[in-house]
Order: structure tokens, then sequence, then C-alpha cells
């Protein structure tokens, strides 16, 4: 089963004293990327959370929000040195009268100098709040696996519909190829009886010469390769690991055949569907980008 990179996932809860609000975002990545928007009174749980989210998601950038409101606490988060900021504002002040410029900002910018604030209450959480926290994100991140496995599904089916039509194609390529080969043979004997009068012409040799060329355009093998990665790569669709990488290298082999049976068919009703093949072939490496 495929699963997809992007998801979804959100989880809250709220009674009278507290409010928690998660919410996922997944998009795809060649790694698992995480990028986390916690509460300061989290971050000694981040370890902790980076571990429980990457246990389920294993690859892709992951978006994990947190809003935590306590109405209970009302405890101060922060002071201030009031002497120091005293001294930034008449300091300021003296400037502006200098210049004569407005002091209507001055109480601002003199909060905002260093040091001024002071953030010295350490912020910790109970037992009691991190489990609930910690049910919620567990919730959201299984919500959004959910969410990336239908993707997962509904991906599968256009890569089966794609595989199918570059196979529907190839079929008619062979169909055409014998075609095509005798056209070959007999261009080159035309062609060269115009130059040569027929009393003349080493049949031995003329034999040799057809065969050179056409074995220079003929693409057995690679009809016979482009086969083997549609069959297998409809076979890994079906696998139970992670499979977008593997996916990824199949189709990029099946884009050297497909080229190279475009180069050396030189036939115009076979580059026909040679071109449909190739944008068959684009729509599938555009999804698998996007599998897990």
């Amino acid at each position: 089963m495929l699963i997809s990179m992007t998801g979804y996932g959100a989880s809250s809860y709220s009674d009278d004293n507290l409010s928690i609000n998660i919410e996922v975002k997944t998009l795809n990545s060649k790694f698992l990327d995480l990028n986390f928007r916690l509460p300061k009174s989290f971050s000694e749980k981040e370890i902790e959370i980076r571990n429980i989210v990457s246990e389920k998601l294993q690859r892709g950038k992951v978006m994990l929000n947190i809003d935590y409101v306590n109405e209970q606490d009302t405890t101060l988060k922060q002071r201030y040195n009031e002497e120091l900021f005293t001294r930034y504002y008449q300091n300021l002040r003296n400037l502006a009268d200098k210049v004569v410029a407005s002091d209507s900002e001055l109480f601002k910018i003199a909060l905002s100098a260093p040091d001024v604030i002071i953030n010295d209450q350490k912020e910790e959480i109970s037992d009691q709040e991190w489990d609930k926290l910690r049910s919620l994100i567990v919730q959201a991140i299984e919500q959004c696996d959910s969410f990336r496995r239908r993707e997962g599904a509904e991906l599968q089916q256009k890569l089966e519909s794609y595989i199918s039509t570059i196979a529907e194609h190839l079929e008619a390529v062979a169909s055409l190829d014998p075609e095509r080969v005798e056209r070959i043979r007999t261009r080159i004997k035309n062609n060269l009886s115009k130059f040569v009068e027929e009393e003349s012409l080493d049949k031995n040799r003329l034999e040799q010469e057809l065969v050179y060329y056409i074995e220079k355009l003929d693409i057995t093998e690679e009809k016979v390769r482009l086969k083997s990665h549609l069959d297998h790569f409809t076979e890994v669709l079906s696998d139970e690991n992670s499979l977008g990488k593997k996916l990824g290298f199949i189709s990029q082999e099946m884009g050297r055949e497909i080229n190279t049976i475009g180069s050396k068919a030189n036939d115009a009703g076979i580059q026909k569907h040679v071109v449909t093949m190739k944008e068959e072939l684009e729509k599938i490496k555009e999804q698998v980008l996007n599998i897990l």
C-alpha cells in the first residue's frame, strides 16, 4: 500500500481553565524534516515529541503547531529592570530634545532596549499536563497518518492508470515494429539500386549491410526491458514497505528505455506512441515525489 507524504491532522481539548489545539501538516521531502512551534514551557519535552513524530511519520516535511493556554496560571512570566529602563528613557529624551524630535515612541524604544525585560521565570509543566498533551499529539499524528494513507490509495490508482496507458502504447509499438523493419529493408534496397546496377550487386554483402543497419535500429531489447520495468513497477506498488525512492529509480529506468525506443525507431507512427508514453511517465515522476 502506498502512503502519501502530504497529510493533515488536528486534535483539541478544552475545559474551564485549559485550552489545547494541535495541528500537524506534512509535505513531501527527501528526508524527515521536523519543524515545531511549541510553547516555551514544553521546550524540555521537544526531544520526546520528536521521537513520537518520527516513529509514525517516517519521511516528509512535518510542521507541528501547539497552541496551549492555561487560564488558571496567572503567574507573571517576566519582570522589568526599572532603573535601567529609566536611564534608557532619560538618555533618549535628552537626545530627542537636542534635535527637537518627537518623544512619542521613546517609551516603546526604551522598553525594548537590552536587559530591560527579564525572563527569569522557569516554566514547568506537571506530569498530568504532559500526559494530556502527549495523548493529543499522538491523536493528531494518527489522524495525519490516516490522511496520508487515503491519499496514498488515490495515488496508487493514478499510477496504475499511467502504467496501464504506457503498456498499451508499448503494445502498439510492438505491433508497428515489423512493418517498420520491412520499410527500412525496402528503403535501403531501393536507394542502393538507384546507384548500383543489379548485376553488380553482391547479394551477400547487401544482406550483411541490411543486417547491420536493421540491428542498429532494432528496438527489441528496449521493448523487453521496458515491459519488465512496467511489471516491476506494478509489483512494487503492492509492497508493504516505503516505496517512493524505489519507484523513482524504476521510473528513471523506464525513461531511458522510452527515449532509446524513440531515438532508434526513426518512425513517425511509433514516435506518436513514444510521445504519449513520455507524457504518462512525467505524470508518474511527479506523483512518485509525493510517496513515502
